[in-house]
C-alpha cells in the first residue's frame, strides 16, 4: 500500500536531496564574523579630501562669514588683557604697567557703575514682562489672518519701523510726545496743560520700551511666524474637528509648538540683559538726567571712554561679558529641567 504523500521525488525541490548545499555565506555563523561581514557591507566615510572636494564651493561661501567673524569678534577678545594693566595707547599693550585686579576693584567702588547697572536690569527686566511677549502675540494674529494680501500689506507696515534709525525714532516720539508735540498741542487746545513726555524721568522706562516695541517688535515676528509655518496643520483639523475652539486650539496646539523656538529666544535675551543698547540712550540721556538713563552701554562712554580710562571701560565689558555668560548657563539649566534642548544639548 503506498504512503500517503507521495514519495521524495514527488515532493518537489523543497525535498531533494540531489539539491546543492546551502552557500556558506548563507549558515549561520558567529558574532565576530557577523560583525565583520557589517562592518564590510557598511559604507564607508568620506575621506576629508573627498569631502572637501565635493563641498568646496560651499566652504568658499562661507569664507567671508569667518573671516569677518575672527576679525571684528575673536581677535579683538585679546585686546581685554588691558583690564588687568595700567594701560596707555602712546607705550601700547606691551610696555604697559600691570595692575591685576585693580581696575575690577575701581569698579566695585564706583556708585556710578551700580546706578548704571540697576537702571540696565530695571529696563531689561521692565521689557522682559512688557516687550518680550508682544511679537509673539503679533506672529499669532499675522497668522490668523486669512487673505494673504492683507497679510503681506499689514507684515510691511510692522516690519518697515526696524530700518529706521534711531535719531528717527526719537524725533517722531518728540513730535508726538514732546513738550510742543501734537498730544501736548492737542490737549492745550481742549483747555488742558501740556505734558512732556520726552524729559520726564519718572515715565522714561515706559518711553524707551514704546520706542522698542514701535521699532523692533514687527521685525521680532520673523523667527516665530516660521515656527508657526513648521507646526503641522493636521493636527488644527483634527482639533477642530473634535470641537475644540479657536482658543483651545492655540492653548494646546499653537503654543506648544512655539515653546522651543521662545524658550530659545529668552535665554539668549536673559545673556544679553546688560546690554540693553547705546545710542536709544544717549539720544536722551540729556533729556530726562543721567540717573534715570544712565545705562552701561553709555557708562562706558562717559565714564571711560572720554576719559581715557582704557583699561577701566575693558573691565566694565569683562563684567559685563561674564554676567551673561552666567545668565546664559543658568537660564539653560532651567530650560533642561523642563523638558528642552535649549542653545546646547544636555550633557
Amino acid at each position: 500500500m503506498p504512503r500517503q504523500g507521495g514519495t521524495v521525488e514527488d515532493s518537489g525541490a523543497a525535498g531533494d536531496l540531489t539539491a546543492p548545499a546551502a552557500p556558506v555565506s548563507t549558515r549561520r555563523r558567529g558574532p565576530l564574523a557577523r560583525w565583520r561581514a557589517g562592518r564590510a557591507a557598511r559604507p564607508r566615510p568620506a575621506t576629508f579630501g573627498a569631502r572637501l572636494r565635493r563641498d568646496w564651493q560651499l566652504l568658499l561661501m562661507s569664507v567671508p562669514a569667518i573671516g569677518l567673524l575672527l576679525v571684528f569678534h575673536y581677535v579683538p577678545l585679546l585686546g581685554n588683557v588691558i583690564a588687568f594693566q595700567d594701560y596707555s595707547p602712546y607705550v601700547g599693550i606691551k610696555d604697559s604697567p600691570w595692575v591685576g585686579l585693580a581696575n575690577f576693584q575701581w569698579l566695585m567702588l564706583d556708585e556710578s557703575f551700580w546706578q548704571a547697572t540697576s537702571n540696565t536690569l530695571t529696563i531689561t527686566a521692565f521689557q522682559l514682562v512688557f516687550y518680550f511677549p508682544i511679537p509673539i502675540v503679533l506672529a499669532i494674529l499675522l497668522d490668523s489672518v486669512i487673505r494673504p494680501r492683507a497679510r503681506l500689506f499689514i507684515q510691511s507696515i510692522v516690519y518697515m519701523p526696524h530700518f529706521f534709525s534711531w535719531v528717527l525714532v526719537v524725533t517722531l516720539f518728540q513730535q508726538m510726545f514732546g513738550g510742543a508735540g501734537l498730544l501736548s498741542q492737542i490737549l492745550r487746545e481742549n483747555g488742558r496743560s501740556g505734558i512732556d513726555i520726552m524729559t520726564n524721568p519718572d515715565t522714561f522706562i515706559l518711553l524707551v520700551t514704546a520706542e522698542s516695541v514701535w521699532k523692533d517688535a514687527g521685525w521680532g515676528t520673523i523667527i516665530f511666524l516660521a515656527a508657526l509655518a513648521a507646526i503641522d496643520q493636521n493636527l488644527y483639523e483634527a482639533a477642530a474637528v473634535d470641537g475644540a475652539s479657536r482658543w483651545r486650539r492655540m492653548w494646546h496646539i499653537t503654543l506648544p509648538g512655539l515653546r522651543p523656538v521662545i524658550i530659545l529666544l529668552l535665554i539668549l535675551r536673559l545673556g544679553d540683559a546688560l546690554n540693553v543698547g547705546f545710542e536709544q540712550f544717549f539720544l536722551q540721556r540729556d533729556a530726562v538726567g543721567r540717573e534715570a538713563a544712565e545705562v552701561l552701554d553709555t557708562f562706558v562712554y562717559w565714564r571711560t571712554l572720554l576719559t581715557g580710562e582704557w583699561s577701566y571701560g575693558a573691565a566694565a565689558g569683562l563684567v559685563k561679558g561674564l554676567v551673561g555668560l552666567i545668565l546664559i548657563v543658568v537660564a539653560n539649566k532651567v530650560a533642561h529641567r523642563f523638558g528642552e534642548q535649549g542653545i546646547y544639548k544636555r550633557s
